[in-house]
């Protein structure tokens, strides 16, 4: 049995997902874009080692900070995990935030290669003005991606100006369903109270060691490592720059993630057919009806 778990930031996903993996014999099957890599663990809430001892997990921070990893390339390794695990009549729980990474592995994604195209143009431009470049080519994928989503909107006018047509229409064409029988369940919290339990969980990244981790790998590999665009490092630079204070540091890491939060809500509700649960008995008792 495949079971996706996701939901927002913060909403305890990790947790249940090992709780289920231990009830089940499971295996558990990263679904977050930044808990691939290597070294960065506090800023991307990565489950802990003991955690990922007591029960099989599968790409989590296997990916070196100098390197850049794409959707593409977690397709091909999540499905590579997935059969291993299937192969074994193992359960899986694939468990995660990201869901563009959830669907890309799971429903008929196409990830041909585009030609290559000059994108530094784009690149030079800002969020704004990027964005009106993408809604000049595909006004479609352009109302369904934030301009903030940088990396998004790139990768759709690159798909565009690639030979391949508009993003949306190639959405379009893709098989609906997904490839595997799975079933999909989405943490439901209460908004509000998901909100505080992140301002506590930035303040406790802090006491944890957030700079400690963070500044000597950001000395050792660069500000452009693609793993630093995480919630939690990005908003250090300035700090570290010296032109705020580490307050307004925290409170922008909190003020990202709760509008991230909301990003995320909109995207699970538009793209999957979500069986919203409390909790790990409402899970249970699903899967014994059905």
């Amino acid at each position: 049995m495949i079971i996706v778990l996701t939901g927002p930031t913060g909403s305890g996903k990790s947790e249940l997902a090992l709780s289920l993996a231990k009830k089940r014999g499971g295996a558990i099957i990263n679904a977050d874009a930044f808990q691939v890599y290597q070294e960065l663990s506090i800023a991307t809430a990565k489950p802990t080692l003991a955690m990922r001892e007591a029960s099989p997990h599968f790409l989590y921070d296997f990916v070196p900070l100098s390197s850049s990893y794409n959707v593409a390339e977690y397709q091909e390794d999540m499905r590579s995990v997935l059969h291993f695990c299937l192969e074994k009549n193992q359960d899986v729980i694939i468990a995660g935030g990201t869901g563009l990474y959830i669907k890309a592995a799971l429903f008929d994604y196409d990830f041909a290669p585009t030609s290559q195209v000059d994108m530094r143009p784009y690149i030079a431009l800002d969020n704004l003005a990027l964005h009106e470049e993408l809604k000049k080519l595909d006004p479609i994928s352009a109302e369904k991606i934030h301009p903030n989503n940088r990396q998004r909107v790139l990768r759709a006018i690159e798909i565009c100006i690639g030979g391949r047509g508009a993003k949306s229409a190639i959405e379009e064409k893709q098989n609906h369903e997904p490839l595997y029988p799975v079933r999909f369940y989405g943490l439901n919290r209460d908004r509000e109270e998901l909100y505080e339990k992140v301002n506590r969980r930035v303040d406790k990244m802090f006491e944890d060691g957030l700079l400690e981790e963070t500044v000597p790998l950001i000395e050792k590999y660069g500000r452009d490592a693609m793993a630093f665009r995480a919630i939690g490092v990005k908003e250090l630079y300035p700090y570290l720059d010296g032109s705020i204070s580490l307050e307004e540091a925290k409170e922008t890491i909190k003020k990202n993630t709760r509008n991230y939060i909301k990003r995320q809500m909109t995207w699970f509700r538009h793209q999957f057919d979500l069986t919203w649960v409390d909790g790990e008995e409402d899970i249970l008792r699903d899967i014994a009806s059905n």
